[in-house]
């Protein structure tokens, strides 16, 4: 098994929040404390150390008390960005990344993805739903090996920006989940009211 202290969780509260009307999502409240402050918690208490991937309100982000990186990659370059940064200030051997707009993913989320990257001896290990019977990646939950960081350099560097080009890459191994709902995520206000405390 892999040790919690030897993954470093990163919240993903870089993007630009367009579909939010440009707003801040991370710093957005839901149940009573910023959207980001979930995410926090919920991978905090699964991970050795935790960090933030923000581009805006950098002094907001800093106070929830951890550190604050925002993308070395310009323009709002998407989740790679972050994960970039995040493999950048990553001092243990796996990242474990969440987007901060999803605050009820699964208690036991890195557990299970770091036990299949051990048994399949895969470099990434990404969660999985399956909506109408279809295994539906959601490849913004993922561990990854900290080495990785050459090859995401190289790609990113390149002008590339999609998730799965680059993972594709690399050994990979899908975790179903089968609550779906677990990885809800609010990319409208009215769906940030939706979601339901859990």
């Amino acid at each position: 098994m892999i040790d919690p202290q030897h993954i470093t969780g990163l919240v993903l509260a870089g993007g630009r929040g367009s579909r939010m009307g440009g707003v801040d999502k991370g710093l957005q409240p839901h149940a009573g404390m910023p959207l980001v402050m979930h995410a926090l918690t919920r991978l905090g208490s699964q991970v050795g150390q935790v960090m933030i991937n923000a581009n805006r309100n950098l002094g907001a982000y800093e106070a929830f008390g951890v550190p604050v990186w925002p993308d070395t990659v310009p323009d709002y370059a998407g989740p790679l960005a972050g994960f970039l940064v995040g493999l950048e200030h990553c001092e243990t051997p796996w990242l474990m990344t969440v987007p901060c707009d999803s605050p009820l993913f699964p208690d036991d989320l890195v557990a299970r993805l770091a036990a299949a990257a051990v048994e399949h001896d895969a470099d990434i290990a990404m969660a999985a739903t399956r909506e109408d019977g279809v295994l539906q990646v959601q490849p913004v939950f993922c561990l990854l090996k900290a080495e990785l960081i050459e090859s995401l350099v190289r790609f990113t560097q390149g002008g590339q920006r999609k998730i799965d080009k680059w993972t594709a890459q690399h050994r990979c191994v899908e975790v179903p989940f089968d609550d779906a709902q677990a990885f809800a995520n609010a990319n409208t206000l009215d769906e940030l009211r939706q979601l339901k405390p859990r």
